[in-house]
């Protein structure tokens, strides 16, 4: 991740994701479809094999989007750190007269 137009398109992403993850809206969701899912999966008769295939996949999904989204506000905590390594090394740079 050293371009910086990746970097500064990654940091952006997080701020997005990390609005997304704090708003209280989508978390209700989260909870509402995984409990859903829950009492659905647990009301499944014996012989509904499928079917609990299918809600466990679900219940799976939900924190799947969830982890997927806390990855992007990682990687874009990561490329705020290079892009201000950069902005130090070019300074450190200019500031020696190397460039």
């Amino acid at each position: 991740m050293s371009d910086e137009n990746t970097l500064e398109r990654a940091a952006a992403k997080a701020v997005r994701a990390e609005a997304l993850l704090d708003d209280e809206i989508l978390s209700e969701a989260f909870a509402a479809l995984e409990k859903s899912y829950i009492a659905a999966w647990r009301a499944t008769t014996v012989d509904d094999a499928a079917s609990r295939e299918k809600l466990f996949l679900a219940i799976n999904i939900v924190g799947k989007v969830r982890d997927h989204l806390a990855g992007v506000v990682a990687n874009g905590k990561l490329a705020r750190a290079e892009l201000k390594e950069l902005v130090e090394t070019a300074e450190r740079r200019k500031r020696f007269g190397i460039i």
